[in-house]
């Protein structure tokens, strides 16, 4: 397989890991938004959060709130972003979550440009019929 995110967890591609059992891998990302940005990967090769079973979700859940512990005990982060893109946007394709931790001064937005969203009218009515 050509995927970049099962070499890191077959070890032959190197990351610097801060967390592993025998489901998930939370390691560093190496184009970090800000100070202890990291990756949750499964360790079973899925694209998008189609293919995430319910059991899946659950661990995942609690590792986030692992991890987000030892961000505020190791970093002293102030808040903690979490972000999961699918197809357009997902440049790994293999579920992945980032952790981006918020510190007051960290100047990180998540930036959409506003001219190309629809009014909220016109969305809920898309999605409701």
């Amino acid at each position: 397989m050509d995927c970049l995110f099962c070499k890191i967890i077959a070890g032959s591609i190197p990351s610097k890991t801060i967390y592993e059992d025998e489901t998930v891998k939370v390691f560093l990302d190496i184009s970090p938004n800000t100070n202890g940005h990291c990756l949750i990967i499964p360790k079973k090769h899925i694209v998008t959060v189609e293919e995430v079973d319910e059991e899946l979700a659950k661990h995942i859940l609690k590792v986030e709130k692992k991890i987000y512990q030892i961000l505020k005990d190791k970093l002293n982060i102030e808040g903690l972003t979490i972000v999961q893109n699918n197809d357009l946007g997902q440049e790994v394709k293999h579920y992945h979550i980032h952790l981006i931790p918020r510190y007051s001064d960290d100047n990180w937005k998540m930036i959409f440009h506003q001219e190309s969203l629809l009014n909220i009218e016109e969305i809920h009515h898309k999605i409701m019929n």
